[in-house]
């Protein structure tokens, strides 16, 4: 029986980076490619209903065992890895982690001032990156960890279950992972996404999250004659971002507090544009970055033009703590299985989202399950190899039934 960690070896080598800028769902058609070898083997594990509909997402049952009337449980992954570093041509390395700067080529080493928590595994085997791309474990960890339950399940008929459905999503990372989910067809009681960080971690509480588009119209002529004529767009977005609160970005902030965030800038002095994030836990908080966002806007169009700015913004999801608060049986399941494989549970904010925020709003709870990773969407990125076996045991203490 293969397991996870080299299910995980090979995942990570399909490029399924997401494109948030294509407009096309799946955003990118290579995350089809794992998809495929993903229903190959869900078949081969006898799961049933194995399809992957027209948007990319994978679905698949697997059957209560005889006599067992449970709830049913949905277990969700993605499988696209963020557009914030490279994901193609992916080469996972095993590494002996003996403490101190791991290097991971010549000019790219790991330490603990990257990645946090580092040190807590000296003497462990991990796997890393080449140090030119991620890795993937965001979200292949969790990919590979729920086929590996779907296989130890199929090895051993001891394990008694009630109903699972599986799912794997493309564009998570992007934002729109659930925006074709077919609730309809995915029957469930409740759900887990398997995509958070080191193993304990359970996520009930994530960012409100939006994205905001803004484009700058200009006017350009020759610089030397341009007085009183040019109006720089460059210059006007460039005066746009020097607005925004500078201590109110990810790198000054942490736990439960938001941010704006500046991800893509382009343009010259014709036109320019931004693309940038937006994020808070609190819903209040959220709603006043919008509108200073919109009142920055419209400040700027009362000083150069009306049309000179213009802004798209559009939330993406919120926080599923609202959701996850009435269904807290859930989450006391999972702590007690991770206590059950030997794992103390921490109960922690996600600094950012998973599709079970949207689809917890759609009525299916759906708290967040660590896959052990850690320093997702970096070329630091890193998962202890014993990380992926705990997390299938936990995975099958939360599915189990006792009689």
């Amino acid at each position: 029986m293969e397991s996870a960690k080299s299910r995980f070896l090979r995942y990570v080598t399909y490029y399924t980076t997401s494109d948030d800028f294509t407009g096309t769902s799946p955003s990118t058609e290579r995350q089809k490619d794992l998809g495929n070898v993903l229903m190959q083997e869900l078949e081969a594990l006898h799961l049933e209903d194995v399809h992957m509909d027209d948007c990319g997402n994978v679905l698949a049952t697997l059957p209560a065992s005889e006599g067992v009337d449970a709830p049913v449980i949905a277990l969700i992954a993605h499988m696209d890895t963020a557009p914030d570093a490279s994901g193609e041509n992916v080469k996972p390395r095993l590494v002996r982690y003996e403490g101190g700067e791991l290097k991971l080529n010549n000019t790219v080493s790991l330490t603990e001032a990257l990645c946090p928590g580092l040190e807590s595994h000296v003497g462990e085997e991990l796997i890393v990156t080449d140090g030119t791309t991620l890795l993937g474990a965001d979200d292949k960890a969790g990919v590979a960890e729920i086929v590996a339950l779907c296989a130890e399940i199929n090895a051993n008929k001891n394990i008694r279950h009630g109903a699972l459905s599986i799912c794997f999503t493309p564009d998570e990372e992007i934002g729109c992972g659930a925006d074709h989910f077919d609730f309809v067809r995915f029957n469930a009681d409740f759900a887990y996404t398997v995509d958070g960080g080191e193993v304990g971690g359970i996520e009930c509480e994530n960012f409100n999250a939006a994205a905001a588009d803004i484009t700058v119209h200009g006017v350009n002529t020759h610089p030397g004659t341009a007085k009183n004529k040019m109006k720089n767009a460059a210059l006007y977005l460039a005066e746009f971002v020097n607005m925004l609160p500078a201590w109110e970005t990810p790198a000054h902030t942490e736990g439960r507090e938001g941010f704006y965030h500046v991800a893509h800038i382009a343009g010259n002095e014709t036109e320019a544009s931004a693309h940038m994030i937006i994020r808070d836990h609190d819903k209040n908080n959220f709603e006043r970055r919008k509108k200073f966002v919109a009142g920055t806007v419209g400040f700027l169009n009362e000083k150069y033009g009306e049309g000179t700015f213009e802004l798209n913004i559009k939330d993406s999801y919120y926080n599923m703590l609202e959701i996850i608060e009435k269904h807290m049986d859930i989450v006391e399941r999972a702590e007690k299985a991770m206590r059950d494989a030997g794992v103390e549970p921490e109960i922690v904010p996600i600094r950012g989202g998973t599709d079970g925020a949207r689809l917890s709003f759609e009525g299916l709870p759906c708290p967040n399950l660590s896959t052990g990773g850690m320093n997702f969407h970096s070329i630091y990125e890193t998962i202890p190899v014993d990380a992926l076996p705990k997390m299938v045991e936990v995975l099958i203490n939360i599915v189990s039934v006792t009689d």
